[in-house]
Protein backbone atom coordinates (compact mmCIF):
# COMPACT_ATOMS: atom_id res chain seq x y z
CA UNK A 1 0.00 0.00 0.00
CA UNK A 2 1.20 3.50 -0.80
CA UNK A 3 2.13 5.58 2.25
CA UNK A 4 -0.81 8.01 1.87
CA UNK A 5 -3.41 5.65 0.45
CA UNK A 6 -6.84 6.69 1.74
CA UNK A 7 -5.63 10.11 2.92
CA UNK A 8 -7.35 13.33 1.82
CA UNK A 9 -5.46 16.55 1.09
CA UNK A 10 -6.33 20.10 0.09
CA UNK A 11 -3.59 22.07 -1.65
CA UNK A 12 -4.55 25.73 -1.67
CA UNK A 13 -2.63 27.24 -4.57
CA UNK A 14 -1.95 24.06 -6.56
CA UNK A 15 -1.90 25.67 -9.99
CA UNK A 16 1.86 25.74 -10.42
CA UNK A 17 5.19 25.85 -8.62
CA UNK A 18 5.49 24.43 -5.13
CA UNK A 19 1.74 23.83 -4.84
CA UNK A 20 1.73 21.69 -7.95
CA UNK A 21 4.87 19.83 -6.86
CA UNK A 22 3.33 19.00 -3.48
CA UNK A 23 0.00 17.94 -5.00
CA UNK A 24 1.70 15.58 -7.45
CA UNK A 25 3.94 13.98 -4.84
CA UNK A 26 1.01 13.45 -2.47
CA UNK A 27 -0.78 11.84 -5.38
CA UNK A 28 2.19 9.58 -6.05
CA UNK A 29 1.92 8.46 -2.43
CA UNK A 30 -1.72 7.53 -3.07
CA UNK A 31 -3.62 10.51 -1.63
CA UNK A 32 -6.84 12.07 -2.86
CA UNK A 33 -5.86 15.67 -3.57
CA UNK A 34 -8.17 18.65 -3.98
CA UNK A 35 -6.20 21.03 -6.21
CA UNK A 36 -7.44 24.59 -5.78
CA UNK A 37 -6.59 27.88 -7.42
CA UNK A 38 -8.01 30.52 -9.70
CA UNK A 39 -6.71 29.40 -13.11
CA UNK A 40 -8.96 26.94 -14.92
CA UNK A 41 -9.13 26.00 -18.57
CA UNK A 42 -10.76 28.83 -20.45
CA UNK A 43 -10.57 31.21 -17.48
CA UNK A 44 -7.04 32.04 -16.36
CA UNK A 45 -6.19 34.32 -13.46
CA UNK A 46 -4.54 37.73 -13.67
CA UNK A 47 -1.15 36.13 -13.07
CA UNK A 48 -0.61 35.86 -16.83
CA UNK A 49 0.36 32.19 -16.64
CA UNK A 50 -0.99 29.27 -18.68
CA UNK A 51 -0.97 26.57 -16.00
CA UNK A 52 -4.34 25.39 -14.64
CA UNK A 53 -5.60 23.39 -11.69
CA UNK A 54 -7.01 20.79 -14.09
CA UNK A 55 -3.48 20.12 -15.37
CA UNK A 56 -2.28 19.64 -11.81
CA UNK A 57 -5.18 17.31 -10.97
CA UNK A 58 -4.43 15.25 -14.09
CA UNK A 59 -0.79 14.95 -12.98
CA UNK A 60 -1.92 13.79 -9.53
CA UNK A 61 -4.11 11.09 -11.05
CA UNK A 62 -1.43 10.06 -13.53
CA UNK A 63 0.95 9.43 -10.60
CA UNK A 64 -1.52 7.13 -8.90
CA UNK A 65 -3.59 9.43 -6.70
CA UNK A 66 -7.00 11.00 -7.19
CA UNK A 67 -6.80 14.59 -8.42
CA UNK A 68 -9.84 16.81 -7.96
CA UNK A 69 -9.66 20.36 -9.39
CA UNK A 70 -11.78 23.00 -7.63
CA UNK A 71 -11.71 26.65 -8.65
CA UNK A 72 -11.34 28.72 -5.47
CA UNK A 73 -10.26 32.29 -4.91
CA UNK A 74 -8.80 31.99 -1.43
CA UNK A 75 -9.29 35.70 -0.76
CA UNK A 76 -13.08 35.20 -0.94
CA UNK A 77 -14.47 33.73 2.26
CA UNK A 78 -17.61 32.18 0.81
CA UNK A 79 -15.60 30.26 -1.79
CA UNK A 80 -13.32 28.83 0.90
CA UNK A 81 -16.27 27.88 3.07
CA UNK A 82 -17.93 26.12 0.12
CA UNK A 83 -14.70 24.21 -0.61
CA UNK A 84 -14.51 22.63 2.82
CA UNK A 85 -18.24 21.93 2.91
CA UNK A 86 -17.69 19.98 -0.30
CA UNK A 87 -14.70 18.12 1.13
CA UNK A 88 -16.67 17.28 4.27
CA UNK A 89 -19.56 15.93 2.22
CA UNK A 90 -17.54 14.01 -0.36
CA UNK A 91 -14.97 12.57 2.08
CA UNK A 92 -17.24 11.85 5.05
CA UNK A 93 -15.66 14.61 7.09
CA UNK A 94 -12.10 13.43 6.42
CA UNK A 95 -9.30 15.93 5.83
CA UNK A 96 -5.79 14.75 6.66
CA UNK A 97 -3.52 17.33 5.01
CA UNK A 98 -3.99 21.05 4.30
CA UNK A 99 -1.24 22.96 2.50
CA UNK A 100 -1.44 26.76 2.29
CA UNK A 101 0.59 27.79 -0.75
CA UNK A 102 -1.44 30.72 -2.10
CA UNK A 103 0.98 33.50 -3.07
CA UNK A 104 0.23 35.78 -6.03
CA UNK A 105 2.79 38.37 -4.97
CA UNK A 106 5.45 38.24 -7.68
CA UNK A 107 3.94 40.97 -9.81
CA UNK A 108 3.23 43.08 -6.71
CA UNK A 109 6.77 43.14 -5.32
CA UNK A 110 8.86 46.20 -6.18
CA UNK A 111 12.38 45.03 -5.43
CA UNK A 112 15.07 47.52 -4.33
CA UNK A 113 12.33 50.01 -3.43
CA UNK A 114 12.04 51.33 0.15
CA UNK A 115 8.64 50.73 1.67
CA UNK A 116 7.60 54.40 1.63
CA UNK A 117 8.17 54.54 -2.13
CA UNK A 118 6.64 51.12 -2.80
CA UNK A 119 3.02 51.02 -4.00
CA UNK A 120 1.01 50.82 -0.79
CA UNK A 121 -1.94 49.20 -2.53
CA UNK A 122 0.30 46.49 -4.02
CA UNK A 123 1.98 45.88 -0.67
CA UNK A 124 -1.34 45.51 1.13
CA UNK A 125 -2.77 43.32 -1.64
CA UNK A 126 0.24 41.03 -1.16
CA UNK A 127 -0.76 40.56 2.49
CA UNK A 128 -4.35 39.85 1.46
CA UNK A 129 -3.30 37.21 -1.03
CA UNK A 130 -0.44 35.59 0.87
CA UNK A 131 -1.44 35.96 4.52
CA UNK A 132 -5.17 36.69 4.88
CA UNK A 133 -6.01 33.88 2.45
CA UNK A 134 -4.00 31.42 4.53
CA UNK A 135 -5.75 32.47 7.72
CA UNK A 136 -9.20 32.11 6.17
CA UNK A 137 -8.35 28.75 4.59
CA UNK A 138 -7.10 27.31 7.87
CA UNK A 139 -10.11 28.79 9.70
CA UNK A 140 -12.44 26.62 7.62
CA UNK A 141 -10.14 23.63 7.17
CA UNK A 142 -8.96 23.11 10.74
CA UNK A 143 -12.38 22.17 12.19
CA UNK A 144 -12.48 19.03 10.01
CA UNK A 145 -9.18 17.96 11.55
CA UNK A 146 -10.09 18.97 15.10
CA UNK A 147 -13.26 16.88 14.86
CA UNK A 148 -11.13 13.78 14.18
CA UNK A 149 -8.22 14.73 16.49
CA UNK A 150 -5.63 14.40 13.74
CA UNK A 151 -4.28 16.20 10.71
CA UNK A 152 -1.39 18.21 9.29
CA UNK A 153 -1.45 21.87 8.25
CA UNK A 154 1.54 23.13 6.23
CA UNK A 155 2.39 26.78 5.62
CA UNK A 156 4.67 27.29 2.62
CA UNK A 157 7.09 30.17 3.09
CA UNK A 158 10.40 31.49 1.76
CA UNK A 159 13.26 31.34 4.25
CA UNK A 160 13.53 29.71 7.64
CA UNK A 161 13.86 32.69 9.99
CA UNK A 162 12.70 36.26 10.55
CA UNK A 163 15.47 38.12 8.71
CA UNK A 164 14.74 40.81 6.09
CA UNK A 165 14.17 39.38 2.62
CA UNK A 166 14.90 42.44 0.48
CA UNK A 167 11.47 44.06 0.52
CA UNK A 168 9.31 45.01 3.49
CA UNK A 169 6.02 43.69 2.09
CA UNK A 170 7.57 40.49 0.77
CA UNK A 171 9.33 39.94 4.11
CA UNK A 172 6.13 40.56 6.03
CA UNK A 173 4.20 38.02 3.95
CA UNK A 174 6.80 35.27 4.21
CA UNK A 175 7.57 35.80 7.89
CA UNK A 176 3.87 35.95 8.72
CA UNK A 177 3.33 32.43 7.38
CA UNK A 178 6.10 31.14 9.63
CA UNK A 179 4.40 32.66 12.65
CA UNK A 180 0.98 31.47 11.48
CA UNK A 181 2.21 27.90 11.67
CA UNK A 182 3.83 28.44 15.08
CA UNK A 183 0.71 30.09 16.51
CA UNK A 184 -1.70 27.56 15.00
CA UNK A 185 0.43 24.78 16.44
CA UNK A 186 -0.21 26.07 19.96
CA UNK A 187 -3.98 26.31 19.46
CA UNK A 188 -4.16 22.92 17.76
CA UNK A 189 -1.85 20.96 20.05
CA UNK A 190 -4.60 19.84 22.49
CA UNK A 191 -6.56 18.46 19.53
CA UNK A 192 -3.86 16.29 18.00
CA UNK A 193 -3.41 18.47 14.90
CA UNK A 194 0.05 19.48 13.70
CA UNK A 195 0.99 22.80 12.07
CA UNK A 196 4.40 23.51 10.51
CA UNK A 197 5.96 25.84 7.96
CA UNK A 198 8.26 24.63 5.19
CA UNK A 199 10.52 26.48 2.76
CA UNK A 200 12.04 25.33 -0.53
CA UNK A 201 15.50 26.37 -1.65
CA UNK A 202 16.31 28.07 -4.97
CA UNK A 203 13.32 26.88 -6.98
CA UNK A 204 13.05 25.70 -10.57
CA UNK A 205 9.39 26.65 -10.88
CA UNK A 206 7.74 27.23 -14.24
CA UNK A 207 8.04 30.98 -13.74
CA UNK A 208 11.73 30.82 -12.82
CA UNK A 209 12.54 28.64 -15.82
CA UNK A 210 10.77 31.16 -18.02
CA UNK A 211 12.65 33.99 -16.32
CA UNK A 212 15.95 32.44 -17.32
CA UNK A 213 14.68 31.39 -20.76
CA UNK A 214 15.30 27.68 -20.15
CA UNK A 215 13.32 24.47 -19.66
CA UNK A 216 13.69 21.66 -17.15
CA UNK A 217 15.66 19.76 -19.79
CA UNK A 218 18.34 22.44 -20.22
CA UNK A 219 18.00 24.32 -16.91
CA UNK A 220 21.74 24.24 -16.28
CA UNK A 221 22.17 26.80 -19.08
CA UNK A 222 20.73 29.31 -16.59
CA UNK A 223 23.88 28.91 -14.49
CA UNK A 224 25.61 31.16 -17.03
CA UNK A 225 23.22 33.92 -15.92
CA UNK A 226 23.12 33.10 -12.21
CA UNK A 227 25.82 30.70 -11.00
CA UNK A 228 23.88 29.96 -7.82
CA UNK A 229 21.17 28.26 -9.87
CA UNK A 230 23.42 25.21 -9.94
CA UNK A 231 21.98 24.35 -6.50
CA UNK A 232 18.36 24.82 -7.57
CA UNK A 233 15.61 22.27 -6.97
CA UNK A 234 12.37 21.31 -8.67
CA UNK A 235 9.00 21.85 -6.94
CA UNK A 236 8.78 18.08 -6.59
CA UNK A 237 11.68 18.11 -4.12
CA UNK A 238 9.72 19.92 -1.41
CA UNK A 239 6.71 17.90 -2.54
CA UNK A 240 8.47 14.70 -1.52
CA UNK A 241 9.30 16.33 1.80
CA UNK A 242 5.65 17.13 2.51
CA UNK A 243 4.64 13.59 1.51
CA UNK A 244 7.24 12.19 3.92
CA UNK A 245 6.00 14.41 6.73
CA UNK A 246 2.38 13.45 6.10
CA UNK A 247 3.32 9.76 6.32
CA UNK A 248 5.46 10.16 9.46
CA UNK A 249 3.58 8.86 12.53
CA UNK A 250 5.74 11.13 14.70
CA UNK A 251 5.19 14.35 12.74
CA UNK A 252 3.45 15.96 15.73
CA UNK A 253 6.86 16.25 17.39
CA UNK A 254 7.71 18.89 14.78
CA UNK A 255 4.59 21.00 15.36
CA UNK A 256 5.33 24.73 15.34
CA UNK A 257 8.70 24.34 13.64
CA UNK A 258 9.93 25.88 10.38
CA UNK A 259 11.46 23.18 8.21
CA UNK A 260 13.43 23.19 4.94
CA UNK A 261 13.33 21.01 1.85
CA UNK A 262 17.04 20.17 2.19
CA UNK A 263 16.82 19.17 5.85
CA UNK A 264 13.79 17.01 5.08
CA UNK A 265 15.83 15.34 2.33
CA UNK A 266 18.57 14.62 4.85
CA UNK A 267 16.08 13.21 7.35
CA UNK A 268 13.90 11.13 5.04
CA UNK A 269 16.48 10.22 2.39
CA UNK A 270 14.72 11.31 -0.81
CA UNK A 271 16.32 12.86 -3.89
CA UNK A 272 14.98 15.30 -6.43
CA UNK A 273 13.32 13.85 -9.55
CA UNK A 274 16.48 14.46 -11.56
CA UNK A 275 18.47 12.26 -9.17
CA UNK A 276 20.27 15.18 -7.55
CA UNK A 277 20.21 16.05 -3.87
CA UNK A 278 20.43 19.85 -3.67
CA UNK A 279 21.15 21.35 -0.27
CA UNK A 280 20.51 25.07 -0.42
CA UNK A 281 21.27 25.56 3.27
CA UNK A 282 24.78 24.17 3.03
CA UNK A 283 25.40 25.96 -0.28
CA UNK A 284 24.14 29.30 1.03
CA UNK A 285 26.20 29.05 4.19
CA UNK A 286 29.32 28.26 2.13
CA UNK A 287 28.75 31.40 0.04
CA UNK A 288 28.05 33.61 3.03
CA UNK A 289 24.37 34.27 2.32
CA UNK A 290 23.32 33.79 5.94
CA UNK A 291 26.08 35.60 7.76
Amino acid sequence: MKSLQGKVAVIAGATRGVGRGIAVMLGEAGATVYCTGRSVRGNLSDMGRSETIEETADMVSHRGGVGIPVRVDHTIENEIKALFERVQKEQNGCLDILVNDVWGGDSLTEWETPFWKHSLSNGLLMQERAVHSHIMTSHYGAPLMVARNKGLIVEITDGFDYRYRGNLYYSLAKISTIHLAAAMAEDLRPYGVTAISVTPGFLRSEAMLDHFGVTEENWQDAVKIDPHYIESETPFFIGQGIAALAADPHVSEKSGEVLTSWDLSDEYGFTDIDGRRPHWGRYAAKHGFYE
